[in-house]
């Protein structure tokens, strides 16, 4: 699920800017991966349907798990109201999530089968990864559910590839906006399984249109998507500062570093 009041600025910087700073944690500590380039094998792709905007607090009332083999979704009960403004986007309410499992089973479920992809050496699509990830940690965190290898996977965010490829282009660039000017067909945008199978197409179609990030091995494109989120949040910054606005953590992707602080169950 794509939220641009995360980690994301509002889309309307235009600085390119480089960052030269010190990489983040997560960064210093990615294990090493197959020399292949990213898209030279499967993908697998995830999406989260939820109750807010704040991935640290809200939670998951829906998912979709997508690779070249398979496909898999659901509905979660996240044991809190959803509220009308959530609902009234992804269209479930109390009524459409009742008798759906609960967030520590459904939890679970997700974080085994993004497990396997690390073992597996798949790389993982996930548009707006800062937001979904972080949101998969905290409710592991908040089920005392046991968290994939974050330090092993791999993963895709073609909306901060397409941030890094164009950053002076003006507009926004949600999930519909990008499929559309890219040619990917997008028919039932924030649900769960459409927007999985759009931001997996999304990534195809950059890798296959830019030499750039498609010869790169999947360690190297982290390590140049976070490089991009960096330069992203300190452009960000600069302009937040002048106008009141809160700040982007730059090592925030493609894990807040606030999730670090969240209690474990």
């Amino acid at each position: 699920m794509e939220h641009a009041g995360f980690g994301t600025g509002d889309g309307s910087s235009t600085s390119s800017g480089d960052s030269t700073g010190q990489l983040p944690f997560f960064t210093r500590a990615f294990a090493p991966v197959a020399e292949r380039r990213w898209h030279d094998g499967p993908l697998a792709a995830l999406d989260f349907e939820t109750t807010g905007v704040d991935p640290l607090h809200d939670r998951v009332v829906s998912f979709a798990l997508l690779t070249d083999e398979e496909a898999h979704d659901g509905l979660v009960d996240p044991g809190v109201p959803v509220p009308v403004a959530a609902s009234s986007i992804h269209g479930l309410d109390a009524a459409a999530l009742q008798g759906a499992p609960s967030s520590a089973v459904a939890i679970a479920v997700v974080a085994r089968w993004v497990d396997r992809l690390v073992d597996r050496g798949v790389p993982l699509v996930v548009f707006n990864a800062s937001y979904d990830l972080t949101m998969l940690a905290a409710e592991c965190r908040r089920h005392g559910v046991v968290e994939p290898d974050w330090w092993r996977l791999v993963v895709v965010d073609p909306y901060l590839v397409d941030w890094g490829l164009a950053p002076r282009r003006r507009g926004q660039r949600r999930l519909v906006d990008v499929a559309e000017r890219l040619g990917v067909r997008l028919d039932a945008a924030h649900e769960a399984n459409a927007d999985a199978r759009a931001a997996l197409e999304v990534a195809r179609v950059q890798a296959a249109r830019n030499p750039q990030i498609a010869d790169l091995t999947g360690r190297q494109l982290m390590t140049q998507q976070q490089r991009w989120f960096s330069a992203k949040a300190e452009n960000w910054n600069r302009w937040a500062i002048d106008h009141g606005r809160s700040l982007d953590d730059p090592a925030g992707w493609p894990l807040a570093s606030a999730v670090s602080n969240l209690r474990t169950a």
